[in-house]
């Protein structure tokens, strides 16, 4: 089985070694003018001409299928397309502290925890951790593209978890 992807490699690498050794045979001449004339003859790979349409512009685009109305251009939806979700600065926290309340044994993935403020968080991450802590403080941190961490006193794990509720 390991042989396989070592076959494959080596058949996609034969265009290459060939063009290796013409280069070796033109570097070999010791005439200038023939050693340049061999290097002009090793044919180059080059990429294909990309392939201009049958039909004028004005053709295909009477032939496309009808579109959807456009939105009028001073509509706000169309300036906040695609980043509904994204806050300003100042309008969404980034740090959340709490407690959980009672005895908090840890974490695995997929736990559902319930915080003293109401909040569920489920654990999406596949970490783990013991705490066995009674009414242990949580510090819930925002991260990097959108990620959510929840911090506990007394670990330096920190579980990556999503509002449930």
């Amino acid at each position: 089985m390991k042989m396989i992807p070592l076959l494959l490699l080596l058949a996609a690498s034969a265009p290459a070694l060939a063009q290796d050794a013409a280069l070796q045979r033109c570097r070999a001449i010791g005439d200038a003018s023939a050693r340049l004339a061999c290097y002009d003859a090793i044919a180059v790979a080059t990429p294909a001409p990309a392939a201009r349409p049958a039909a004028p512009a004005a053709a295909a685009a009477s032939m496309a299928p009808a579109a959807a109305p456009a939105a009028k251009t001073d509509d706000p939806r169309v300036a906040n397309f695609g980043i509904e979700q994204v806050k300003k600065p100042g309008e969404q926290l980034d740090v959340i502290e709490t407690s959980i309340k009672g005895y908090f044994e840890g974490w695995r993935p997929n736990l559902a925890i319930t915080l003293a403020n109401g909040q569920v968080w489920r654990v999406v991450d596949d970490s783990d951790g013991l705490v066995g802590v009674e009414n242990p403080r949580v510090v819930l941190r925002r991260g990097m593209l959108g990620a959510v961490y929840m911090e506990f006193d007394q670990t330096n794990k920190s579980p990556r978890v999503r509002r449930i509720r």
